[in-house]
């Protein structure tokens, strides 16, 4: 089993972080010692246990993202990700903007 780190954001749970990485609420109390009711903070850091790391279908960029970034976080490649969204210069993203990262 793999892990990630993942550092926590406003709004963000237990449950929905497992069900983004494909994991349980339980699994990450139990790699971070949490005990229930699991209380997190933004700007906490995680372990996640995953069974494998790949590369969500979309993604929504961030305030401070980059393309090098986002590609760097999911081992993608900066061209492939420029072609899927049809972008032409990789220093123009915007927050909010919604990226198709495979071609699933």
């Amino acid at each position: 089993m793999e892990q990630v780190i993942y550092r926590v954001r406003p709004g963000n749970t237990v449950f929905a972080i497992a069900q983004f990485f494909g994991t349980t609420p339980q699994e990450i109390a139990n790699a971070n010692a949490l005990v229930y009711p699991y209380t997190i903070f933004p700007g906490q850091e995680l372990v996640i246990p995953v069974e494998e790391i790949s590369s969500p279908s979309y993604y929504v960029v961030r305030p401070g993202d980059s393309m090098w970034s986002i590609a760097n976080r999911y081992g993608i490649d900066v061209a492939q990700i420029l072609k899927l969204n049809n972008l032409e210069n990789p220093n123009i993203i915007y927050p909010g903007q919604i990226l198709r990262l495979t071609q699933n």
